[in-house]
């Protein structure tokens, strides 16, 4: 039990998840709020309530995640410099500038085929402003670390480690990594249609949005996992989420 996994990037990463879900609360108070207050509980037991299942979640997760990842090679190159204690800022040089382009770059076309849904009848775009920047900023955080935890880490790495499975494989292969990509961007995608359900009425349009937008997103975060490792993937995301839930609304508002 003891070696299955790297136990100290196991515990980093789940202190750096229960911090995501903190910074995220604020965002949905201001996007959520009057839907939290049907359920008729005060705020400080539903948050706490979120957070003791945070924390049994991501538990699950990452424990898998860093096993799934473990039997078919990926890494996860910074922490594991750190974990080690090994140079870590060779690393962070090698991977920072080019991830934060690559979130950047995949905002922009995010933007834009956002904007292309509006013209074709989405009641809902990242136009919208829902809560004040600081709240997008901290909320930016919670897509960067949690959502590539989750999708990324656990539920890309086990599609992959399945295939080897079902193929009797040793190591997993180049179409097997790049259905496993799709598989866990298409999930990215509509994991996101709860929250939208909450601020508009779900049709064909809007869950169609909901797919390519963050599934363009997931691909990306994806790839980056698999040839940079997922410091990379969750550099880019945040870099793209401050895109589209800040700078690029205040450029084009």
């Amino acid at each position: 039990m003891k070696n299955i996994i790297n136990w100290k990037m196991f515990f980093i990463l789940l202190g750096l998840s229960l911090v995501s879900v903190v910074c995220v609360f604020p965002y949905i108070l201001s996007v959520q709020g009057e839907l939290l207050k049907k359920i008729g509980q005060p705020i400080e037991l539903i948050f706490f309530a979120q957070l003791i299942q945070c924390l049994i979640l991501f538990s699950i997760a990452i424990f898998l995640g860093l096993f799934f990842t473990k039997k078919i090679n990926f890494r996860l190159p910074l922490l594991e410099a750190i974990t080690e204690k090994r140079s870590y800022k060779e690393v962070l040089k090698n991977i920072l500038v080019k991830s934060v382009l690559i979130g950047a770059v995949t905002a922009i076309i995010i933007y834009v085929l956002d904007i292309i849904f509006t013209f074709l009848g989405a009641a809902i775009s990242t136009h919208q402003s829902y809560a004040p920047i600081w709240q997008k900023l901290l909320a930016s955080v919670y897509g960067g670390v949690t959502e590539e935890i989750l999708l990324r880490l656990f539920l890309m790495t086990f599609f992959i480690w399945i295939g080897t499975k079902l193929f009797k494989q040793a190591q997993p292969t180049k179409i097997g990594i790049i259905i496993s990509i799709f598989l866990a961007a298409v999930i990215f995608g509509l994991g996101h249609l709860p929250i939208t359900a909450s601020l508009v009425e779900l049709n064909l349009i809007i869950i169609g949005r909901a797919i390519i937008l963050n599934g363009v997103g997931g691909v990306v975060f994806g790839w980056l996992f698999w040839k940079k490792g997922l410091e990379s993937a969750m550099i880019a995301h945040f870099t793209a989420d401050i895109f589209l839930l800040t700078l690029l609304p205040l450029l084009f508002k």
